[in-house]
């Protein structure tokens, strides 16, 4: 009997995914333990290990997006019969139907247009591919497949509408990820200069500048996000599951904010000292890495704040994750700092930095999202002096750091210039109300001006 290989599910907000990458080919065999294909999610890249040992047949080719859940493929014993295909999966059936309907729709109309003829039935195409070809009348035949086996994708469909069908796509280097960016956004990755290794495109490469064209027939220079006014922008993928996310939080939790004050002058001599003291080693704290050991003690003192609220129960969590908001093209992602309050702040600055790495890279694994507890967010770069943040559920709480200011002190009639940052506060009255909130919020600014507490 084969055995199923399933979409896995990451977290329990993955609504939606892909196998980005193959990474033993259709026919091959894998080995148990070994890395079987790469998944990517929303926020998630992630390789999946082969559960058992034997021929891998496809199901699915890279770049079909499914639900969680879903099988893209099988492993079958050695010396067991593999049939040439096996039975669609939901995803498919639902894009093969949209297909006939649609084939049907347009013949019924009757031959307003001449189209090729698609062939479908001799050429290996994915059902995005099939769909692009039948609205922009490709013929399938004459576009050169990138996928799995020679199968031909969506991203092989753009690339031959740009180029004419005359002559066959050439091969462009890409990872997964911007093929699909690249496909979304009809972009040509030919025209792309590649930053990765051997030229590869990837997603930071579409994310820069990218030409489109004007109603004045000229080109336009898009944007670091990749558009233009005018440009529709399809809610999917990252900005989606936010959307939703959000919108979510404010309807079901009870959400209050707050701002207060931090002296920073010795939290400021502080960083100073300290980047110097570990320039040697490649550290370089930020003052967001001062606020997460401060949240971190704080918390520990009022717990509540590290809580979980249920329609029967509040369940305050024995661990304390920080999560850090960290800003991309596409929105935003919340890697986690684990065990913050055991952390020294050296650890917390390397750690902190590692995942701000990986997550513009693209290279955040499973772990790295997992278990946070309360959030910090940051937007003094941009020189903002409060903001709401919106909880991320299920946590209680969520801290925003503004921007570093000139203020005022007095000793008495005497004013004294100081440096002070704002800290904004949003938490769920459901779980505590405003004075243990603000009692939380004290103790955070409290320790960020007093920061040598941080270091024992």
């Amino acid at each position: 009997m084969p055995r199923e290989i399933y979409l896995v599910k990451v977290g329990m907000t993955m609504t939606e995914g892909m196998v980005a990458q193959w990474y033993i080919a259709d026919g091959d065999t894998v080995n148990q333990g070994e890395m079987l294909y790469a998944l990517e999610t929303e926020k998630v890249n992630l390789d999946v290990d082969a559960e058992v040992s034997g021929i891998v047949k496809h199901q699915v080719e890279s770049g079909v997006m499914l639900e969680p859940g879903d099988i893209v493929g099988y492993v079958f014993e050695s010396g067991e019969k593999i049939p040439d295909e096996m039975q669609a999966t939901s995803a498919e059936v639902e894009h093969e139907a949209k297909a006939i309907s649609q084939a049907r729709i347009e013949s019924s109309q009757g031959p307003a247009q001449e189209k090729p003829e698609m062939a479908i039935g001799s050429v290996k195409s994915s059902p995005a591919a099939r769909r692009l070809a039948r609205e922009n009348g490709i013929d399938l035949t004459q576009v050169q497949g990138t996928g799995p086996g020679g199968r031909i994708i969506g991203a092989d469909v753009v690339a031959a509408k740009s180029k004419g069908v005359d002559a066959p796509a050439r091969e462009v280097k890409a990872s997964p990820l911007a093929r699909r960016l690249a496909a979304e956004r009809g972009i040509d990755l030919g025209s792309i200069k590649g930053s990765g290794p051997g030229g590869r495109v990837t997603k930071a490469d579409l994310d820069t500048v990218v030409t489109d064209s004007s109603s004045s027939g000229g080109s336009v220079s898009r944007t670091k996000m990749g558009v233009v006014p005018g440009d529709t922008v399809p809610v999917q993928g990252m900005r989606r599951t936010i959307a939703q996310r959000m919108h979510a939080s404010l309807q079901s939790s009870a959400q209050l904010s707050m701002d207060m004050e931090a002296i920073m002058d010795d939290a400021f001599k502080l960083r100073e000292q300290l980047v110097a003291e570990w320039e040697s080693e490649g550290i370089r704290p930020s003052y967001t890495d001062l606020v997460v050991k401060a949240a971190a003690v704080a918390l520990l003192k009022h717990p509540r704040m590290n809580s979980i609220f249920t329609e029967k129960e509040i369940t305050l969590l024995r661990e304390y994750h920080i999560g850090i908001a960290v800003a991309l093209p596409e929105g935003l992602v919340v890697p986690v700092i684990r065990h913050a309050d055991k952390l020294t702040l050296k650890e917390i600055a390397i750690e902190s930095k590692r995942l701000a790495t990986a997550a513009k890279e693209g290279s955040l694994g499973l772990d790295d999202y997992a278990g946070g507890t309360f959030t910090i967010s940051t937007l003094g770069m941009f020189g903002v002096d409060s903001f709401t943040p919106i909880i991320n559920e299920p946590q209680s709480g969520i801290l925003g750091v503004n921007r570093i200011f000139d203020g005022v002190e007095w000793d008495g009639d005497r004013p004294i210039k100081t440096k002070k940052m704002n800290l904004s506060l949003t938490w769920d009255h459901r779980v505590l109300d405003g004075a243990p909130a603000a009692e939380f919020l004290s103790e955070v600014t409290s320790l960020l001006s007093a920061p040598y507490r941080l270091l024992v």
